[in-house]
């Protein structure tokens, strides 16, 4: 009788050992998920921290060029939309002309300097965009080909204008965009003379390095 049971009891020990490894296992993979979960919420956190300061950095830059441009924004001289500062085209110039009137230039005078120090601190360059409606060259204009011409010689006055107030040249240059990025319909007066106007953009410089554009 008493064969029985020490055979029984030999035959049940080794259960333990292969109960304790399946629980070492189990306690392995609970803890592997674990710090797998934990390294995708640490990452979604440092995801949304930067989204965050990036939109921070973003709001503050706004504030910051708004407050540059606190004068001419109040007369009513110049528009901040997005980061971009809108000029009139009649402000600056007279139909088909890339000639500046003297109210374009004061705008430009008023602009600059509060524009360079806001580039400098920001280690930023500044796009001039020059853009028209989408009506032909007059009958007998015979110094613009296209509204493409048109719109880049008017980027390269204001360009200009803006270094003869001080503005360094490394710290800006022009583009063209002819009657291609409307801001309104082309199909009155009214609209047509929202899309004739110059933009100035600030954008990140291109690193020297790289040849990308700097963070």
């Amino acid at each position: 009788m008493s064969e029985e049971i020490d055979g029984g009891a030999e035959s049940a020990a080794p259960i333990w050992p292969v109960f304790g490894d399946l629980m070492s296992v189990l306690l392995g993979a609970f803890v592997l998920i674990l710090v797998g979960v934990i390294g995708v919420q640490l990452e979604l956190s440092t995801q949304l921290e930067q989204e965050v300061k990036q939109r921070q950095m973003e709001t503050q830059r706004r504030k910051t060029l708004e407050q540059a441009l606190a004068g001419p924004l109040a007369a009513g001289r110049v528009t901040l939309v997005n980061g971009r500062i809108g000029i009139s085209g009649s402000v600056l110039f007279t139909q088909n002309s890339d000639q500046l009137q003297p109210e374009g230039r004061n705008v430009l005078k008023s602009v600059a300097g509060p524009l360079s120090a806001y580039l400098k601190a920001r280690n930023e360059i500044l796009m001039v965009s020059g853009f028209t409606d989408d009506q032909r060259m007059r009958e007998g204009n015979r110094r613009f080909t296209d509204n493409w011409e048109l719109s880049a010689q008017r980027a390269l006055t204001v360009t200009r204008a803006l270094i003869d107030e001080g503005m360094p040249s490394s710290s800006v240059f022009a583009a063209a965009f002819g009657s291609e990025q409307p801001v309104s319909s082309n199909a009155d007066d009214e609209g047509r003379a929202r899309n004739r106007r110059v933009e100035l953009a600030p954008v990140p410089k291109l690193s020297a390095d790289t040849g990308k554009r700097g963070e």
